[in-house]
């Protein structure tokens, strides 16, 4: 080992919550390393959200014009795939990470590329490509933020049939003439409507009985239903019971419980993520390897002062929006405690205090239709033995949602404590629903009461308008 180096902070792990870490820690002057095995900009920039969202785009921009008179039959011809993974291409950066080095550089963080595990309290062991060795000494803090990777079910022929987890579904230079797709999560109900609107013929097997079990039941139900009719296989209540590769190249087939088999050119396994933890020195601190790591609402983690875990590896909400959310959290938390204040990481309302992840976690998933859900589904609400009532609007009924698109189909629901009168939760599902979403999370995050929400008036005609709806609905 070389001799050790201190810094303030050492971050391990340099995706979106390890950055956002090093930018609070870096603007209050504290010295911070940050450790990456990978590419510094993680998951997110290169095989999760961006890259996803590239895919995406197009595929529901054509879905929308298909629906507006004059346009329609301007855009009834396939995609280009080349130029769909082209613009993909550029936003990943090519799977290079010159610019985040870049901008890491600039806040005057130093990066150190390798994989890193804790060596003991505040010390960090690096082990770059070439083989060097080193110690980085964390004189406040070590923040672990190494995310998650996908978790593929150890099934019979699952090794062996080269599975697509959501890295390769994102990162694909060739459409499969048929994709089949395990699994009834955001990923994979994502990846089918990229997939199909790109050619392939997708088959979604689902062993729960809807697709995108968190949220409301009808927002699966509208999503299935659009894949169906735009020419997928969803099929729910179904188990596969082993996989098997025809050769190197060859078709890959899924047997499922009870004999049927399905083939396909690719397989996708979207059936979870597991932490990143499992070799990164847990064990050296008394906390247990290949776990998640659990933390207070400041992001510590209990019975260590000084280290810190945010984003996916702790569970709280594995959506990278939250994990830099949080990140920002304990960025100034660290400084905080830096500067003597401990009190400040503590509290419910503090400012070093991460709320968002229980109380308004927003979340879009991005299929045509679009899905977008912030706070408490009326399940959550009911299994917490809360006195709520649940209100519903056909989002298709509202005048701007009619100028949208023809035919415009959609769904609202608002979940409102009738012992407070405030909004708990809100759920939109329908074309440019995404766009409602931030609204009904400042009302749930802020806990505005009902009868103020009347007077944030809803400009005319646009979809928003149903907030009104919602609010006549709840009325009477």
């Amino acid at each position: 080992m070389s001799e050790a180096v201190e810094y303030d902070v050492v971050v391990l792990g340099g995706g979106p919550a390890g950055e956002n870490v090093a930018d609070r820690t870096r603007a209050a002057g504290l010295s911070t390393a940050v450790v990456e095995s990978e590419l510094v900009g993680g998951e997110c920039s290169y095989w999760a959200c961006v890259p996803s969202k590239a895919l995406l785009r197009p595929a529901l921009a054509r879905a929308d014009a298909r629906r507006v008179p004059g346009l329609a039959g301007a855009v009834q011809g396939p995609l280009d795939a080349a130029a769909v993974f082209a613009h993909r291409d550029y936003w990943t950066g090519d799977w290079k990470d010159e610019g985040q080095i870049d901008w890491l550089d600039s806040i005057g963080a130093h990066v150190y590329r390798g994989h890193g595990r804790l060596y003991g309290v505040r010390k960090v062991a690096v082990t770059s490509p070439e083989g060097e060795h080193h110690v980085l000494t964390a004189k406040h803090a070590v923040v672990v933020a190494t995310g998650t990777r996908a978790l593929v079910p150890d099934l019979p022929g699952m090794a062996g049939a080269r599975p697509w987890t959501s890295r390769e579904a994102t990162s694909a230079r060739e459409v499969p003439g048929r994709l089949l797709i395990v699994g009834g999560s955001v990923v994979a109900a994502e990846m089918a409507t990229a997939w199909q609107a790109l050619g392939s013929q997708v088959t979604v097997l689902v062993r729960g009985s809807r697709l995108l079990p968190r949220m409301e039941p009808f927002a699966g139900e509208l999503v299935a239903d659009a894949l169906r009719e735009a020419g997928a296989v969803v099929r729910t209540g179904v188990s596969v019971e082993s996989v098997v590769r025809d050769g190197s190249t060859g078709p890959v087939s899924v047997v499922l419980e009870g004999g049927e088999t399905l083939e396909g050119d690719e397989l996708l396994v979207a059936t979870g993520r597991s932490p990143r933890t499992e070799d990164i020195g847990l064990d050296t601190v008394g906390l247990t390897a290949g776990e998640w790591i659990g933390v207070h609402d400041g992001c510590r983690v209990p019975g260590h002062d000084w280290l810190y875990a945010v984003g996916d590896v702790n569970h709280r909400a594995l959506l990278t929006h939250q994990g830099k959310y949080q990140a920002r959290i304990a960025g100034a938390a660290i400084a905080a405690r830096a500067a003597g204040d401990a009190a400040l990481d503590t509290g419910r309302w503090g400012a070093h205090v991460a709320t968002a992840d229980t109380q308004a976690l927003p979340q879009v998933v991005f299929t045509d239709p679009e899905a977008a859900a912030v706070g408490l589904s009326l399940a959550d609400a009911e299994r917490a033995g809360l006195r709520v009532r649940a209100v519903d609007y056909d989002l298709g009924k509202v005048s701007g949602a009619g100028l949208y698109a023809d035919g415009y189909r959609g769904r609202a629901r608002m979940i409102v404590d009738l012992d407070r009168e405030i909004v708990l939760g809100a759920t939109f599902v329908g074309p440019g629903a995404a766009e409602l979403l931030h609204a009904a999370t400042i009302a749930v995050a802020a806990e505005v009461p009902i009868e103020r929400l009347w007077h944030a008036v809803p400009a005319y005609p646009t979809i928003s308008e149903v907030w009104l709806r919602l609010l006549e609905t709840y009325r009477g």
